[in-house]
């Protein structure tokens, strides 16, 4: 009956294995003969997989769990494979036909362990080599990111996606690709480090490149395409037409002036452009968004005209002037002179900010050169209106020093109203060679209104006249003649200078130092002096040490000469009287 068993058994390999008491072939109770065990052997060997040797083998997948792959390659026993090896074939169903090897022919559980990454890593270099070769599209599945892009599964093979062929426009966010399937090309291997490089966007470039050569050829001046925002660059605007490439200036976003292009666009916009110009090989083309618009100045009301008001915002500030708008594109200048009735000019900035809103007078429009100037200070009176009411010539009044030059100070009496000082009218008594000696820029003084030019729209004043000429009172006091007695105070070139008070210091030449003994004066020592000349216009005071002593030696002299005259004089007469005395005695008188 065992002989008939085995002869039934062995016709059927799998119905044997089923039915076979292996329990009691291996304790030696149901016996085989020799020839008939050889014959199932031959039969194994001839239907099923020698797992003993490492070949990669192909099976079939016939059931699917949570967590493995229930993979039949035709051997004593179905083997197991992970899924996590089929990450990158999420669509694994029933039925595929999968490469496997041999892992482990029986693990504790006495399973068949199967390995389908290690299958696809054998067989992976002859596939990554042909589809290089060939230029072949593959499957890839994206496992994560690294350091510049993707790391990619083809074929079992960690291959690096560079972030700059991901895809023809730029990528922001390399997560979303993650866990995704997606095709490539193999663009470089490197078998020395085992190195693979795919590439998307190469698959891309080739349908674009036919695209591309169809818009270059069908390119025209004034055609209005419509494109996608690929690039924002502080200049400009980079606009994809469909694989060719065009470029917005900034000073074409938009007619109204704008800082960036991020203010107009964003990233990935779809827009209409129109195309402005290119080059001969239609590489470079140029395309503008403002240009699908109707110009701000067409649409600017006919009721706008010179004299009318109008509010606005501060969008750029120069030396000269402030830019405002006053219609979305619209724009006019009011020059720093048109933003006070002051003649001292100063910056833009002292009145007006970027963003400020300012109302302002039309003062001239040219729809034609699209040019409009605008004034602020016109929104109040003139200060020269009324002016020779205000500040009539001979009135005093205080203003406020705004600046300096040479010869003279400029004297701010209120908003627009600016006089002159000359340096001449600034003291009486003091020498100044600078306006700053005298006084500081923001100081306050008192004026008094010596001319006014309403035509020329001048004012001079004087700050000296608001006080009396002390020189006045210094004419009768240090007169011609007058004596004074003062030490010397420097030895100057020439001469030597002493000083009466606090405004006259007189000059007194070399010669008219010497002392009556013939030395001269030396610094410190004190004398009598006489004034030798006073000139009050210029302020120069002569004086002389010498003259005293000289006076005197004068007088000395006259008066000897008028003694000597009287004594002359009186011999004379007495000489008349004795001759005639002599001649009427001789007349016998």
């Amino acid at each position: 009956m065992a002989e008939e068993q085995v002869k039934t058994e062995t016709k059927n390999p799998e119905e044997f294995l089923a039915n076979f008491n292996w329990h009691n072939y291996e304790e030696g109770i149901d016996q085989v003969e020799d020839d008939k065990l050889k014959e199932f052997e031959n039969l194994v060997e001839q239907n099923f997989v020698d797992t003993a040797d490492e070949e990669v083998v192909e099976g079939e997948v016939i059931h699917i769990t949570d967590r493995e792959a229930i993979i039949d390659i035709n051997a004593k026993s179905e083997g197991v494979v992970s899924l996590n090896e089929f990450r990158y074939n999420p669509n694994l169903a029933v039925g595929d036909k999968v490469e496997v090897l041999i892992d482990v022919r029986e693990d504790k559980s006495g399973q068949l362990v199967l390995s389908h990454r290690k299958a696809r890593t054998i067989k992976a270099w002859d596939r990554v080599n042909a589809a290089h070769d060939s230029g072949e599209v593959v499957n890839g599945y994206v496992k994560c990111r690294t350091k510049g892009g993707m790391i990619v599964d083809v074929f079992g093979i960690e291959a690096f996606l560079p972030g700059s062929q991901i895809d023809v426009k730029p990528i922001r966010d390399y997560d979303q690709y993650v866990n995704k399937t997606m095709e490539f090309k193999v663009v470089k291997i490197n078998h020395e480090f085992k190195n693979v490089v795919v590439s998307h966007k190469a698959l891309i470039e080739a349908d674009i490149e036919e695209q591309k050569k169809e818009i270059i050829g069908q390119l025209e001046k004034g055609q209005v395409l419509e494109g996608v925002v690929k690039n924002i660059t502080s200049y400009g605007v980079f606009i994809d037409l469909g694989g060719v490439d065009g470029l917005i200036h900034i000073t074409d976003l938009s007619w109204s002036r704008i800082n960036h292009p991020n203010e107009v666009v964003e990233l990935d916009q779809k827009l209409n452009v129109v195309i402005l110009d290119f080059d001969d090989n239609k590489s470079r083309i140029q395309l503008g968004l403002k240009q699908l618009q109707k110009h701000p100045w067409e649409a600017l009301g006919e009721d706008v005209k010179v004299g009318d008001k109008v509010k606005g915002k501060v969008v750029v500030i120069a030396d000269y002037g402030a830019f405002i708008e006053v219609a979305d594109g619209v724009e006019g200048l009011i020059h720093v002179s048109e933003m006070s009735w002051s003649t001292h000019l100063r910056s833009a900035q002292d009145f007006v900010n970027v963003g400020d809103e300012v109302e302002a007078v039309v003062l001239t429009l040219d729809r034609e050169e699209r040019k409009m100037s605008l004034g602020i200070k016109q929104l109040t009176p003139d200060p020269w209106t009324d002016i020779t009411a205000k500040y009539p010539v001979g009135s005093k009044h205080t203003g406020t020093v705004r600046n300096f030059t040479n010869f003279g100070v400029f004297v701010e009496l209120e908003e627009g109203i600016d006089g002159l000082i000359y340096i001449s009218d600034l003291s009486w008594t003091k020498k100044i060679k600078h306006p700053s000696e005298f006084v500081n820029v923001g100081d306050q003084l008192e004026v008094v209104v010596l001319e006014l030019d309403v035509d020329g729209r001048k004012l001079s004043l004087g700050h000296k006249q608001t006080t009396a000429n002390p020189w006045d009172k210094y004419e009768e006091e240090f007169g011609l003649g007058t004596t004074h007695t003062a030490a010397i105070d420097e030895m100057v070139d020439k001469g030597a200078t002493i000083t009466f008070n606090e405004d006259i210091v007189a000059f007194i030449p070399s010669r008219h130092l010497e002392k009556e003994d013939g030395s001269k004066l030396k610094k410190g020592e004190t004398a009598e002096f006489k004034i030798i000349e006073f000139n009050k216009e210029f302020k120069r005071v002569v004086a002389s040490h010498t003259a005293i002593f000289k006076d005197e030696e004068k007088k000395n002299v006259k008066a000897a000469t008028a003694k000597s005259n009287n004594a002359t004089e009186k011999t004379t007469l007495g000489d008349l009287d004795a001759l005639q005395e002599l001649k009427d005695k001789m007349e016998g008188k």
